[in-house]
């Protein structure tokens, strides 16, 4: 069984009676670290975090599942980590966000809509000579390379 797989069994198990909570990533890096990504609808806690860390290797022990010497990495995604998952996009909604299209171009709005084809963004847009306008845009998931949420220190 691949470690991975085995992995998210066991993160599932821990947090299946959190409807709040989701895995957004695992991944077994080449340099020997297991990094687990959760997140929360309204954000996840270091207690969360530490609950599933134990969790899993307390199992990854007993079923000496990884052979050799490994870190577990247990955390929630950082705040310049680009968003992933639609239910990352939903809660995010009403959120100012940049967008980096595959065309190079870069886009910044308040995220108003997510699908698991297309966001939506209203921008500022300012043409010579005139006030700047708020437009709705929509841009298929096809066509952004990252999306992160702006913060603001207002």
């Amino acid at each position: 069984m691949q470690v991975e797989q085995r992995v998210k069994e066991l993160v599932e198990e821990k947090i299946g009676d959190r409807d709040d909570l989701f895995i957004v990533s695992i991944k077994m890096q080449s340099n020997g670290v297991l990094a687990i990504l959760l997140d929360g609808d309204q954000g996840i806690s270091i207690d969360d975090c530490v609950k599933v860390s134990r969790h899993v290797g307390f199992h990854l022990e007993e079923e000496n599942v990884i052979e050799t010497a490994y870190r577990l990495e247990v955390s929630s995604p950082g705040i310049d980590s680009p968003l992933v998952l639609l239910r990352q996009y939903m809660k995010n909604i009403g959120r100012d966000v940049r967008l980096k299209l595959e065309d190079g171009t870069a886009k910044e709005g308040k995220l108003i809509a997510a699908t698991a084809q297309e966001l939506t963004i209203e921008e500022k847009v300012k043409e010579k000579g005139k006030k700047a306008e708020i437009k709705e845009a929509v841009f298929p998931l096809s066509q952004i390379k990252e999306t992160k949420v702006l913060i603001s220190f207002k």
